[in-house]
């Protein structure tokens, strides 16, 4: 099943000052949200959206995880970060 793309969407001041620490940009966080490759309920009204994206100068393929509470009228991104454990958590569609 293909997760839905989100559009309509802010981002916490939480999840602004979190996306600096963790060097993940905003509009890496938009191209996630608008074109993810899987998403994931987390528990009602929180999804998981990811991609893998390839970053930095060496060209290091990471996985960008967003966690966006879908239960507002815009939907708010609570938190994001980048790991290259792409399979700890990418899901084979069987």
């Amino acid at each position: 099943m293909s997760p839905t793309p989100i559009t309509d969407f802010v981002i916490t001041d939480h999840a602004a000052s979190e996306l600096g620490w963790r060097g993940v940009s905003e509009e890496i966080v938009r191209q996630v949200l608008t074109s993810p490759e899987q998403g994931e309920q987390i528990r009602p009204g929180r999804v998981v959206l990811q991609s893998r994206i390839t970053m930095g100068l060496q060209g290091k393929e990471y996985l960008i995880r967003v966690f966006v509470d879908v239960d507002r009228k815009s939907a708010e991104v609570v938190t994001a970060y980048r790991t290259t454990k792409i399979s700890k958590y990418w899901r084979v569609e069987a």
